[in-house]
């Protein structure tokens, strides 16, 4: 009769059980140490992980491009704005331009019943039939001068329809815009959310002191890289002008208030939002884009930047930060960061510009 137990493995001859254990954790040991790059001496363990690294790289790369995104999305809600505006504005002039050709129409339709009550027979034959021809003379001259208004009141009538059309189909062009920009700003807004929210699932893979590190690497110069050279001088001077000292004055007091993209203040900001509103509070109006704000001035070398420089970041410029002196800047980094004091040379620097 044929046996259903499950086939073992025949011992060696000679080998113990323990013997086979030892056997096997040294074979699992050996492939272990062969799967693990060896550590360099001295190394603490864990560091330098590549999969940090690489994670970190990845986690660069999704902000880098949600900051892109988001500059995008504030430039295309910028547009909408303004042009919200201007259909208000067109509708407006419709309904103007509505209640004029009203009044025109009800205006003719009085001169109208008044020229019917006046006589509505053929003016030549009413003075031969009349018993008082000055009296009818009268009249027809009165008759006369209520068609002349009327070819008048025609002809606003119809002047008064063809801008009314014009009206309406300027607002009808405005509407038809706002409805893709609003369009474009739901997908804007959608790209952003995913690249934030993939940034933050990469962000919760790194333990706790991969995230300290993380951050020591953001405030103390881009990833490891070379600062910036011609770096402005310890004290970085005095602010340009009075509008730039109130600017400075503004972005400090935002020190610490929540990263919120496509948020311009005054309770949570994104970068440009930020700079955007410090400059609004010292009176001033700026873009609404770090891409916009690179241009918003006049630009002046790094090392001779003075508080209320804007300084602009990356080839793309899509982030920016305050120049406050002292070799800092104030900006809002990144979500889940609040607005903070970082070294102006943190990353690299495309543009200083001066409002």
């Amino acid at each position: 009769m044929a046996s259903h137990r499950s086939p073992r493995r025949t011992p060696l001859p000679g080998q113990s059980w323990p013997a086979r254990v030892t056997v096997l954790s040294a074979a699992a040991a050996g492939a272990a140490a062969a799967l693990s790059p060896a550590a360099p001496a001295g190394a603490e363990p864990g560091a330098g992980k590549p999969a940090a690294k690489s994670l970190n790289a990845r986690i660069d790369r999704l902000y880098e491009q949600a900051e892109v995104a988001t500059e995008k999305y504030n430039g295309v809600a910028e547009r909408a704005g303004k042009l919200r505006k201007q259909v208000t504005n067109a509708q407006d002039a419709v309904a103007r331009g509505q209640s004029e050709v009203n009044e025109l129409r009800n205006s003719l339709g009085g001169l109208a019943g008044a020229q019917y009550r006046s006589g509505g027979i053929d003016p030549t034959l009413r003075l031969l039939l009349t018993e008082d021809p000055d009296g009818f003379l009268d009249k027809a001259a009165t008759v006369d001068r209520i068609g002349t208004r009327q070819m008048l009141k025609l002809r606003q009538l119809r002047a008064a329809q063809h801008d009314l059309e014009q009206r309406r189909d300027e607002a009808a062009g405005k509407l038809a815009r706002l409805d893709s920009l609003q369009k474009a700003l739901k997908r804007e807004k959608k790209s952003v959310q995913r690249k934030l929210a993939a940034a933050q699932r990469l962000v919760n893979k790194l333990s706790a002191d991969e995230r300290a590190a993380r951050e020591r690497a953001a405030r103390h110069g881009h990833r490891g890289e070379a600062p910036e050279d011609g770096l402005p001088a310890g004290g970085g001077g005095k602010a340009s002008s009075a509008r730039a000292a109130s600017a400075v004055a503004a972005v400090k007091s935002a020190v610490g208030r929540p990263y919120a993209w496509g948020a311009a203040g005054p309770y949570s900001f994104d970068c440009s939002g930020l700079t955007q509103w410090a400059y609004k509070q010292a009176g001033t109006a700026i873009p609404r884009t770090s891409q916009a704000q690179r241009s918003a001035g006049r630009q002046v070398p790094l090392g001779q930047a003075r508080p209320g420089d804007l300084v602009v970041y990356r080839d793309d410029a899509s982030h920016v930060g305050m120049y406050v002196g002292g070799g800092q800047v104030v900006h809002a980094p990144y979500p889940g960061a609040k607005v903070r004091y970082d070294p102006v040379g943190m990353m690299p620097i495309s543009a200083v510009t001066r409002p």
